[in-house]
């Protein structure tokens, strides 16, 4: 039975070595697998290890060439549906190719999210996968670009997870989707069922990547058919169930009338349901609802939600497929998921005469 170390402390490589009678040095070098070793020598050394409940200080492995590979994901936040999704599919590849995952969270903080990209840097992560959109600031696409040429030189790899790239000859790898495709389809759905009156719920501050890309879909749709749109029909909200209620709650106070309602996010597509039910209007017979992501919990709304799919998990695994192989998919550096329009129960023409109904 090798001897537990006296002070109390957790085993350290002297002890190990102590216990299987060799030096510091064929510790470490038993553990890192770099150099030959006796088979004798290393069955003493691995014994010890397994008595003492050694721990290799994953640290200490890195320096000596052996280190933990790891894969970086960060995100807004860990409740989104979207951002679960993506951060599921990221795991499953990291996983599958032999890798440790590392989980951060920005809060919505652009700054924190660069700080927790250099902070990745500099524990060696082998990719460092950004998820979700993005603030186009002027200051905050040259920093980024500036990490990207430094996880470059340093042998990692930015990963843009759902939005677009940064810029020319930024060494990144970019997989994204159709996000104003998949805006632009269900917009001209909503039209070809007649609706000429459509409130778009998601417009924000100008340079967001994923806002900036819905909407312009939702405009692009009314500039191919042909139709006005006016600014009143965009409302600034945040992505959760309680910016669309207020939101919705806010057209219908108003003195203008709609037939269907275009929420940027299913979440935000739940609030909008739950103002229309509470102002005693059906949907999809008075005011049609449509969303976009395709969650589950599209399928569990009442009624079921027309919205726009999106393979989120598809979208985290492409991620690190291809940035941690990138000499296999050298040409796939840049590659743009496809979205479709998935039709449930939500919308349908819109009524003869509409009207509108105050909140009481």
């Amino acid at each position: 039975m090798a001897r537990q170390p006296t002070s109390g402390d957790r085993p350290t490589v002297k002890d190990v070595a102590a216990a299987s009678g060799v030096s510091a040095t064929t510790v470490s070098r038993v553990l890192a697998g770099n150099y030959p070793v006796s088979a004798a020598t290393r069955a003493r050394v691995l014994k010890a290890v397994r008595e003492l409940d050694y721990v290799i200080n994953a640290q200490a492995r890195a320096l000596v060439g052996g280190g933990t590979k790891t894969v970086a994901f960060i995100v807004h936040d860990l409740v989104g549906p979207s951002f679960a999704y993506v951060g599921q599919g990221v795991e499953q590849q990291a996983t599958a190719e032999g890798r440790l995952c590392l989980v951060c969270a920005t809060h919505g903080d652009p700054e924190r999210e660069l700080e927790l990209v250099e902070l990745m840097r500099e524990q060696q992560a082998e990719a460092v996968v950004l998820v979700g959109g993005r603030v186009n600031s002027r200051s905050y696409v040259e920093r980024a670009m500036q990490i990207a040429h430094a996880l470059d030189k340093s042998g990692s790899r930015l990963v843009l997870c759902g939005s677009p790239p940064l810029g020319p000859d930024v060494p990144a790898t970019v997989v994204e989707y159709d996000n104003e495709g998949g805006a632009y389809a269900v917009t001209s759905y909503l039209i070809s069922l007649g609706h000429r009156d459509i409130a778009f719920l998601g417009a924000g501050e100008p340079g967001h990547t994923t806002i900036d890309g819905r909407l312009r879909g939702f405009e692009r749709a009314h500039e191919a058919h042909q139709l006005p749109m006016t600014p009143h029909r965009t409302r600034a909200i945040t992505f959760d169930r309680e910016s669309g209620y207020q939101a919705t709650r806010d057209l219908l106070s108003g003195d203008r009338t709609f037939t269907a309602i275009f929420a940027a996010t299913d979440v935000v597509a739940s609030g909008v349901l739950v103002a229309l039910r509470e102002a005693g209007l059906r949907v999809p017979e008075d005011v049609s609802v449509v969303g976009y992501d395709d969650i589950p919990l599209a399928r569990d709304l009442t009624p079921e939600l027309t919205t726009v799919h999106v393979d989120y998990e598809e979208l985290g695994r492409t991620a690190v497929r291809y940035a941690l192989n990138r000499d296999r998919h050298a040409m796939s550096q840049h590659t743009v998921i496809g979205t479709h329009v998935i039709i449930r129960d939500s919308a349908g023409p819109p009524p003869r005469r509409s009207g509108r109904a105050d909140l009481r």
